[in-house]
């Protein structure tokens, strides 16, 4: 057993004691780079050190990294209360070599914490490691050697796998290189590494990634062209969350100590048992964990939810937050007393959540406020609709209708969809986005004129 402040600590004291320099959290909004809407893996600050455009006092770095993944090639908000592990906002531990050390050591490292200290069960994990693609590299079988000298493992526990889960880089371009990832089977007393590759239970049992080492070795173009980095480099990134899971002897990320008072306090404002299972009051409990996480956050780096871009998604995430309060029975404004639960646990991490607590709590009443008028008047306007498409005997909402809600009523997509779920219609996407598309038209001519 340990809390998540004490395994955030071991881990940055373990790189310490290693010569790395501790390097406090990146902003969640990467200043001067606009290929990213926001960081999604403890790297983004140290992007241009790794392509040698900046230096660094120090050659080795460890990290504790805010990161969103809600936008662009990661986004995982549907799948978001859903599955045990997927989240909007996370930390990700990470150790990082700019030219000082290669595989051998970030391998080394990697074992010697997770057995020595940590003390994992060596026959609850497999290793994988890449494969080998045309238009990525060759098959990395110096990995494959250096774990199986590091760890004894036999070749069906060390196993190879294409770009798709074993090439790893930031975006369309950046930084990016073959990668070797850790994964762990938890709360199975079988431990097959011949079901490696199977999606984990709806509960979380099953194999599951808890690290991933990056081989940072090229710099991808626009156009797909990859150069050399200056030196080879490492990245690695270990789930806070999901190291905690295995840690607290729990299955999911909601029920370690990052997650679970959250949804313990939306129980409690529904008047609804949590039970962690599938059922979807559970499910939206655990959405409104995790949307209170990057509200809180995003708020505290002085994002506020509007209309465009970074605005635009911490609004969406709220309202979906909100949408879920408001299908657990929940009829006042809740998400703020959330969000400064964040505040209260993960302030001592992060001081600025401290220091912009009055701002959490205003920023998020207000939004919750003019959002339930917009819900209530969205509800009731599909409610009344009388324009549906039929086919084959199944209702779609037409896109000039699903278009209105989004631009006169602030009524978002994915919300219309979530409403056509419950209430058995389908929303037409290619009239939306047609209406979308003339509306954008007609903007820019307003401009031009």
């Amino acid at each position: 057993m340990a809390s998540s402040s004490e395994i955030r600590e071991s881990f940055l004291r373990f790189f310490a004691e290693r010569e790395h320099e501790r390097v406090a959290s990146g902003p969640l909004v990467p200043p001067n780079d606009p290929t990213l809407m926001f960081a999604n893996a403890g790297m983004v600050q140290f992007k241009d050190v790794f392509t040698g455009k900046e230096s660094r006092p120090y050659s080795r770095a460890t990290s504790s990294q805010k990161c969103i993944r809600i936008s662009g090639k990661h986004n995982d908000l549907e799948n978001v209360g859903v599955t045990a592990r997927h989240h909007t906002f996370f930390e990700m531990l990470g150790n990082f070599s700019f030219g000082n050390y290669f595989k051998q050591d970030a391998i080394k490292f990697a074992w010697d914490y997770f057995i020595d200290t940590l003390g994992l069960d060596p026959e609850r994990l497999v290793v994988t490691v890449f494969g080998g693609e045309e238009g990525f590299a060759p098959a990395d079988d110096e990995a494959a050697a250096i774990w199986k000298d590091v760890t004894g493992f036999p070749d069906e526990r060390i196993i190879r796998c294409g770009a798709k889960d074993n090439f790893w880089q930031m975006g369309d371009t950046g930084p990016c290189g073959p990668c070797s990832e850790i994964h762990y089977c938890l709360g199975l007393d079988d431990i097959d590494p011949r079901t490696f590759g199977e999606e984990p239970a709806a509960d979380g049992r099953g194999w599951f990634e808890l690290w991933n080492l990056v081989f940072m070795q090229f710099e991808r173009h626009a156009g797909g062209r990859m150069d050399p980095l200056p030196a080879p480099s490492i990245d690695t990134g270990a789930g806070l969350e999901r190291i905690a899971v295995v840690k607290q002897g729990v299955l999911s990320n909601y029920d370690t100590d990052l997650l679970r008072p959250i949804v313990d306090l939306a129980s409690e404002i529904s008047g609804k048992r949590y039970r962690a299972s599938q059922s979807e009051d559970d499910v939206s409990m655990r959405v409104i964990a995790d949307h209170a996480r990057t509200t809180a956050f995003l708020i505290s780096e002085g994002v506020f939810p509007d209309k465009e871009g970074r605005a635009y998604v911490l609004r969406r995430v709220m309202r979906r937050a909100i949408r879920h309060g408001h299908r657990l029975g929940i009829h006042e404004p809740f998400l703020h007393h959330c969000a400064l639960r964040v505040v209260e646990d993960m302030g001592d991490v992060y001081p600025q959540l401290v220091e912009r607590r009055a701002l959490i709590d205003e920023i998020t009443q207000q939004e919750e406020e003019r959002f339930r008028r917009t819900l209530d008047r969205g509800l009731q306007l599909i409610s009344d609709n009388k324009e549906w498409i039929d086919a084959g005997g199944a209702r779609s909402l037409p896109g000039k209708v699903a278009f209105k809600l989004y631009d006169t009523y602030g009524f978002p997509l994915d919300l219309q969809n979530v409403i056509g779920e419950e209430q058995g219609f389908d929303v037409d996407h290619a009239g939306f986005d047609a209406e979308l598309a003339q509306a954008r038209q007609r903007s820019q001519g307003s401009k031009v004129g």
